[in-house]
């Protein structure tokens, strides 16, 4: 296979172009039709108003909380089984793949059960406006409901892209976004006449308005956990048929090491979030409404980096598999280069297009200018965060995420916490103030990434 190719180059490599990329399109093309339904799904539940906006938005840092800590999981097992791979052992890649379908199994049931249990509460703790906490509570309530099924659609997609199989993951999730998108319409707004061809056609509408856009993703969600479960059971390189689904410690060992410091990363960062979001929310209603419009265009500005970075995690684990320190230097180089590449263009469109971004979520003038001006500040700093996310994506792949857990809690809570804390609550500064911290978070990882790379620690992760 392309991705196993050897090559004795030390720095950018044209010939690993072809596995990198292979590995990193179809996950882009994922990501960027989960981007679209994100952006029709605010666009939409925007049109019912700044409130409903607020509502939906108000937890989205505890959902990234979840969904983080659920991907850390599926990462430690993508670590396992893409170095057992590159060390041609076929039968740890399938216990590896049964621990994942138990895994599947008891964070489905366990996060199933708090998520719905703490709805009403969640929106308190997020400080959101006494008027659209119920709103909030119902909409978290409703997207978390099949949390078992989401859960199989991250772990056992994570584990797929470990040998290579991005493609189906891909198919699974545009399956599902497209089903997000025909329900958002049938179960947003109500029964409604619209023009179509110079005709009067009736629209059948539930008129659920938030609680809609919420069910389309519930269902969705199940949709795609269903699929990816399938693919799973039936895939030759990884079906647990026939493995017994109970802790098999040989894969849990070496799943812990990678898997409990992102995990412990994952959680104590989105805390971070969280916290931050929380301290936005205070900032009032168009505040909470500008920073969740632009995070939701922020977002399509990153597919190139998280593309790459699935790539740059399966690439490096079968190098470290495979004990190929020469492959793993030249991956870096040329992953690296491809990266800044790509976020390079992406920042550059960001801060040329923020303004009509923005516009096409909101009519609000305060939330427009508000919102356009955090995007153009953070576009600057899109190719500097691009390669703090390829690089932390070799060394899960390669098993160490320690080194990743110490540089971003420095940043998220040495930098973007305590200054945001100290220019919003002590200074009275607004919400340019809290991105320039979450900047400053950005600029620091890079930084310290950039002296790891230079004293050739990466390399020395080869046994």
């Amino acid at each position: 296979m392309a991705e196993n190719r050897i090559t004795s180059r030390r720095g950018f490599d044209p010939a690993l172009l072809p596995a990198v990329l292979s590995l990193a399109w179809p996950t882009m093309l994922e990501q960027l039709m989960q981007t679209a339904v994100q952006y029709i799904d605010t666009a939409m539940v925007g049109a019912l108003g700044t409130a409903a906006t607020a509502a939906v938005g108000a937890t989205t840092t505890i959902n990234w909380l979840i969904i983080c800590t659920i991907s850390a999981v599926g990462v430690g097992f993508l670590s396992v089984i893409a170095r057992a791979r590159g060390a041609g052992d076929e039968t740890m890649v399938r216990r590896a793949s049964a621990q994942a379908v138990l895994a599947v199994l008891v964070i489905g049931v366990v996060y199933t059960a708090i998520t719905t249990g703490c709805s009403s509460l969640v929106p308190v703790w997020m400080q959101v406006d006494r008027p659209i906490r119920a709103l909030a509570g119902q909409y978290f309530l409703i997207l978390y409901v099949p949390t078992l099924f989401r859960a199989a659609s991250i772990i056992f997609g994570t584990v797929l892209r470990a040998v290579g199989d991005v493609k189906t993951p891909m198919r699974a999730g545009i399956g599902a976004n497209v089903l997000n998108i025909i329900l958002n319409f049938l179960l947003i707004y109500p029964t409604r006449t619209v023009q179509l061809f110079g005709r009067s056609v009736t629209l059948f509408g539930a008129g659920w308005g938030v609680a809609g856009a919420a069910a389309a993703s519930a269902v969705s969600y199940t949709a795609a956990g269903i699929v990816i479960t399938a693919a799973l059971w039936r895939h030759p390189e990884l079906s647990p048929k026939g493995i017994p689904l109970k802790p098999d410690a040989e894969v849990l060992r070496p799943w812990r090491r990678v898997a409990f410091p992102l995990i412990v990363q994952q959680f104590v960062n989105c805390m971070g979030y969280v916290v931050f979001a929380a301290m936005i929310n205070a900032l009032g209603e168009i505040s909470a409404a500008a920073h969740t419009i632009a995070n939701t265009v922020e977002s399509a500005f990153y597919i190139p980096g998280y593309g790459m970075q699935t790539a740059a995690a399966t690439l490096s684990g079968t190098a470290v598999g495979a004990r190929d320190r020469e492959r793993l230097r030249a991956l870096g180089h040329t992953i690296r280069a491809v990266e800044v590449t790509l976020m390079l263009v992406s920042g550059a469109l960001l801060f040329a297009f923020a303004p009509a971004m923005v516009r096409l979520f909101t009519k609000s003038g305060e939330a427009i200018a508000l919102g356009s001006t955090v995007l153009r500040m953070v576009a600057c700093s899109e190719p500097f965060y691009g390669v703090s996310i390829v690089t932390e994506g070799m060394l899960q792949g390669a098993g160490e995420t320690r080194i990743p857990l110490i540089y971003n809690l420095s940043g998220m809570w040495g930098v973007r916490i305590v200054g945001t804390f100290l220019c919003t609550r002590l200074l009275g500064l607004g919400l340019v103030s809290a991105w320039a911290c979450m900047i400053a978070h950005n600029l620091l990882v890079f930084a310290l990434y950039v002296v790891f790379l230079l004293r050739g620690r990466m390399e020395a992760l080869v046994n």
